[in-house]
């Protein structure tokens, strides 16, 4: 990659966001991507942002500080995958401004699908009201207008959902095409698979 770029995860709890940007991950450094960072919400409430709660106001300041550390890194050429749930477009937006190479990624997803998910329990505390301010239950999630990319993930695998976000790297000039995407006509074919045979690799 030839410039900075940050990709941001947005979509309820348990929706796939840390899943994909892990897989992400994956496939990218596959390709060759050496300057890369993930910046997990879970992980960057716990170091960066202690001691904030559930708040608008609070959860604005943790996006925030989750897009400032994103655009140091993206300004110096590093691909920054950040999943937080984000749930407040105006705080999206502003960041996408604030970094200029933004990619949004909507990781959408029913509420019941991530409730059946939840391995802690999160969704059914917050429907017995036992968990306040809980975000897609009693606290609002906005969703995108214009993402780059819409990953359901409700009923597409991870592998589909990624290639989703390659694809359209690729499109936009972030990432240059996959070689396994280059298409031979058969007779340019045989002549590789003969001349690779001649060197010992078929």
């Amino acid at each position: 990659m030839a410039t900075g770029l940050t990709i941001w995860f947005t979509g309820l709890s348990g929706s796939g966001k840390t899943t994909l940007s892990k897989e992400l991950e994956k496939r990218l450094r596959e390709r060759g991507v050496k300057k890369l960072e993930v910046l997990d919400g879970d992980v960057v409430r716990t170091n960066l942002s202690k001691g904030l709660g559930f708040s608008k106001e609070d959860r604005d300041i943790n996006i925030r500080r989750i897009g400032f550390v994103a655009k140091l890194l993206t300004r110096n050429g590093a691909l920054v995958m950040c999943a937080a749930i984000s749930p407040y477009r105006s705080v999206r937006d502003e960041i996408r401004m604030d970094i200029g190479d933004f990619i949004e990624v909507y990781v959408r997803c029913p509420v019941d699908v991530c409730a059946e998910r939840d391995v802690k329990g999160l969704y059914k505390k917050a429907m017995s009201g036992e968990i306040k301010q809980f975000t897609g239950v009693s606290d609002p999630y906005e969703e995108p207008i214009n993402p780059e990319v819409v990953c359901e993930t409700g009923n597409e695998t991870v592998e589909e959902s990624t290639e989703k976000i390659l694809t359209k790297l690729e499109l936009l000039g972030y990432l240059p095409p996959s070689s396994e995407d280059i298409q031979y006509p058969p007779e340019d074919e045989a002549k590789i698979k003969k001349r690779l045979a001649s060197l010992g690799y078929l």
